[in-house]
């Protein structure tokens, strides 16, 4: 089957997901950009490339009709809800067609009209202040997932670069929270989705994990602290019980430096900041946010809304670039598995 274009929504669109999305689809042609179409409001797409001083050809289609579509002009599938074009003041009205593009783009992916979703930044605030009752995107996603699934399912975050692949299992809590949280369980299906995930959709054959212990120098054998004894010790066992390449617990402030990110695929960070600095410190504009354990595939630049500069022509579209770029090269190893 020949490939399918990505679907990309368009995020909040008071922030810079407009204008990254037309800059990703301007450097067609020069640059390696996988066909994708954007789901959005062609008049708010056409506004905000109007402030940027921009002449855009736009290409109101339906998802189908992207490939044909998108070497001469930007494929937009339009959406129901209309937006207000507020750039850098996020607006609650915006709300219902932020989620509308969501639902819409997991839906076109679900029934074979895209290959995989690639999704721009949103807001928390104006979601809430519209009564969007979910943490956030990937606890969305994870609902529609298992709405389409008809099971539970676990969303893991990942964050991947060019020279690091960092999954925390724990995320956005409190640190001080962070001791109580982890579990034996938590650990190995973290570690068991990424494994499934690297072999499914990033094409190794048997992926290594690399697992982070929690304190310094991994507890020191229980001398400063003793979870990684008696939580992440017992889950690195049971995960190569399962036959995966695991090992740990590991020191985490010797496990980032290139001599050692040369014998694994992915390290499993038992912390947010843990796993996401060396990923971001690495390569801040090449990171892409990668949500695994999902039933299609999704990815996300590594970035937030951006509302300081959104409409001032500064967003750079690296990170959406290579977000596109993984999500094609994702698709295709699924395709070349089957």
């Amino acid at each position: 089957m020949p490939p399918r274009p990505l679907a990309l929504t368009i995020g909040d669109p008071s922030g810079i997901g407009p204008e990254i999305a037309i800059a990703a689809w301007q450097r067609r042609g020069r640059e390696d950009v996988p066909a994708f179409y954007l789901l959005a409001d062609p008049l708010l797409v056409k506004a905000r490339a109007s402030t940027l001083g921009h002449a855009l050809d736009i290409a109101v289609i339906s998802p189908g009709e992207a490939l044909g579509a998108f070497a001469t002009a930007l494929p937009v599938v339009a959406l129901e809800n209309a937006f207000i074009d507020t750039p850098g003041h996020p607006d609650a009205a915006n709300a219902a067609g932020t989620v509308e593009a969501i639902e819409r783009a997991v839906a076109d992916v679900r029934a074979g009209h895209a290959d995989a979703l690639v999704t721009n930044p949103i807001a928390k605030k104006p979601l809430y202040d519209a009564g969007f009752r979910y943490p956030g995107h990937t606890e969305f996603l994870g609902h529609l997932a298992e709405l389409d699934a008809g099971r539970p399912v676990r969303p893991v975050m990942m964050l991947a670069g060019p020279e690091l692949r960092a999954v925390p299992v724990t995320i956005h809590i409190a640190l001080s929270q962070v001791p109580q949280s982890l579990t034996v369980d938590l650990i190995v299906e973290t570690a068991a989705i990424t494994a499934a995930d690297l072999r499914a959709r990033f094409g190794i054959a048997r992926p290594r994990l690399a697992v982070a212990g929690l304190n310094p120098h991994a507890g020191e054998g229980g001398a400063m602290g003793t979870e990684d004894e008696a939580i992440v010790r017992p889950a690195v066992e049971e995960l190569v019980r399962r036959g995966i390449d695991a090992r740990g617990p590991l020191p985490a402030d010797t496990m980032f430096h290139a001599q050692a990110r040369a014998t694994y695929d992915a390290a499993i960070c038992m912390y947010h900041d843990q796993g996401l600095i060396p990923a971001k410190a690495l390569a801040f504009d090449e990171t892409v946010n990668v949500t695994l354990g999902l039933p299609f595939i999704r990815t996300s630049p590594d970035h937030g809304t951006a509302f300081d500069i959104a409409g001032k022509g500064v967003a750079r579209p690296d990170s959406l670039l290579a977000a596109l770029r993984l999500a094609r090269r994702m698709a295709d190893a699924m395709a070349s598995a089957t």
